[in-house]
């Protein structure tokens, strides 16, 4: 699945300042790290935070808020917002500050060290 590469440059912009920032194809869609942390994505045109079990209640009973429940079951504390519900940029704004509030929370992530490829004998004929 695509996503809105115009809603990605809006949500970009608004996490430029955010520690540790890092980008990821995810879900089918595009995730935004912060330190280390998955914060919010894109799919398709619909923006998905990770708000927290603490917060979860309080932003599904904001307008143009969903479970996400790509898996069939919802997530707790993840939410899709709907596309109305980020039309202006003070309405992206205030959705990710929740999100990042969230993974700000947490503790850093290290990073983990990519293992070399171990290289195997080619077998003998």
């Amino acid at each position: 699945m695509a996503y809105d590469a115009a809603l990605a440059v809006r949500v970009r912009t608004r996490l430029a300042r955010a520690p540790g920032l890092a980008e990821r194809s995810m879900f089918g869609g595009l995730c935004f790290l912060v330190n280390g942390h998955m914060c919010a994505g894109i799919v398709g045109d619909t923006l998905m935070l990770r708000v927290g079990p603490e917060r979860y209640a309080e932003a599904l009973a904001r307008p143009h808020a969903r479970e996400m429940d790509f898996t069939g079951r919802p997530l707790k504390g993840m939410i899709y917002v709907d596309p109305p519900g980020i039309a202006s940029g003070a309405a992206l704004g205030r959705w990710l500050g929740m999100a990042i509030a969230f993974v700000q929370s947490e503790p850093t992530k290290k990073a983990t060290k990519k293992k070399p490829p171990t290289r195997r004998k080619a077998r003998q004929r």
